[in-house]
């Protein structure tokens, strides 16, 4: 891909009005002027062949990146590189729009579902868990609310910690029933509103509240509400059945104590090497509201851009979804970098600031899996990094970060 013509915007406000769609492709390139941008405002470390591109060439080279990079500006794409196999039993290589398990970074689908239904009265932000679900013990019914468990300030804990011996699924229905059993055996952490404690747990129940509120599966009405609205023609949340059949999907390489790497998907007895990323998602049969819901790099920048254009909220609701809610440490602390600023929740998306400019994000780890996608409100870009290894993804992050905000 080529830089692109055009002219630098530092929007205050957010929105990308008037920006041109994802489709109409990349705009030609242009040589750079002085300070290394060219009319465009593009950083020529972020063009091809710039220092990003040849970090992220260097890691595929030595086998310690496979997946997916875009950067997008003002909604075209300015660096998209795809290295290693998506299916290496099929010899399928990973593509630009190369379908990729986001772990818990579709969980800002899940916000952005809840605040649609606050934008058309059907829930209150203030509600406690009881008045729209049955079944929870009172400490939980009584006291968490719609707020607390979109900011991970709930008290609840995430499923992953003290989970039973590993369970293969093999239905939604199954999934959907073990899921509620955990969530209304949940024993509280803290006083809900006291900290913040990032929780799986509370998506997996505001998931539960999406579809009894709405009527609707909570898959079905992510796809309606979100990705059909957006254009993501390529996103949905995929069953295990799908994510073996389909060959655009990106098969999860799963990393080994003796450091080899084994497909997730066709080895559902087998896990990661440690930690929360040693859990297997193929074995969940589908993703839910605390995540793994099915996404590619350019639906990602559509998702943005449709965001920017009030096209999935309105105006107000917009802002409501992605401003600032409750301050607490970030959810991955890379080097330490003195232009960060504080991290912040939004409802869904983490809320930053990096050099004094906002952007919203949200990553995902799972074994065989990391991914992070970035929307720089205040610059008109959109990054998106999707991978199918474990690995570390935070340098990676910063590199992109420090490059756009420069």
């Amino acid at each position: 891909m080529t830089g692109h013509e055009g002219r630098p915007s530092r929007r205050t406000a957010l929105g990308l009005l008037g920006a041109v769609p994802l489709a109409a492709g990349a705009l030609p390139g242009a040589a750079a002027n002085a300070g290394g941008r060219g009319p465009a405002g593009i950083p020529a470390g972020l063009r091809p062949g710039g220092a990003f591109d040849r970090y992220i060439r260097d890691l595929a080279e030595r086998d310690q990146f496979s997946g997916t990079v875009l950067l997008a500006h003002r909604g075209r794409h300015v660096l998209a590189r795809s290295y290693g196999m998506a299916d290496k039993e099929r010899r399928i290589p990973n593509e630009t729009d190369t379908v990729y398990a986001l772990a818990s970074a579709s969980k800002p689908f899940t916000g952005l579902a809840v605040v649609r239904l606050a934008q058309q009265r059907k829930i209150r932000f203030h509600d406690p868990v009881g008045v729209h679900l049955d079944g929870f013990p009172p400490k939980i019914a009584d006291h968490v609310t719609v707020h607390q468990m979109l900011t991970h300030t709930s008290g609840m804990t995430d499923p992953t910690n003290d989970a039973p011996e590993p369970h293969v699924f093999t239905s939604i229905d199954e999934r959907n029933r073990e899921l509620a059993a955990r969530a209304r055996s949940q024993r509280l952490r803290f006083t809900p509103g006291t900290r913040k404690e990032y929780s799986s747990m509370g998506y997996e129940v505001l998931g539960e509240l999406v579809a009894t509120v709405s009527g609707q599966p909570f898959h079905e009405y992510v796809r309606e509400h979100v990705f059909e609205r957006a254009g993501m023609a390529g996103s949905a949340y995929h069953t295990r059945t799908e994510w073996l059949a389909d060959e655009r999907i990106a098969h999860p390489y799963m990393l080994q104590e003796d450091g080899t790497r084994v497909d997730g998907v066709r080895h559902l007895d087998k896990g990661g090497v440690s930690g929360v990323k040693g859990s297997n998602s193929a074995r969940a049969f589908i993703g839910s509201g605390g995540g793994n819901g099915f996404s590619t790099a350019p639906d990602l920048v559509r998702f943005a851009l449709a965001l920017q254009r009030d096209e999935l909220l309105k105006r107000a609701y917009t802002d409501l979804y992605v401003s600032p809610k409750v301050s607490g440490p970030p959810l991955r602390e890379g080097p330490e970098d003195p232009r960060r600023g504080e991290a912040f929740h939004a409802y869904g998306p983490t809320a930053s600031i990096y050099d004094d400019q906002r952007y919203i994000s949200h990553g995902g780890g799972i074994a065989g899996g990391a991914t992070n996608w970035s929307i720089y409100l205040d610059l008109d870009w959109v990054a998106v990094i999707l991978c199918n290894y474990d690995l570390p993804i935070e340098p990676i992050i910063a590199a992109e970060r420090a490059r756009i905000t420069a």
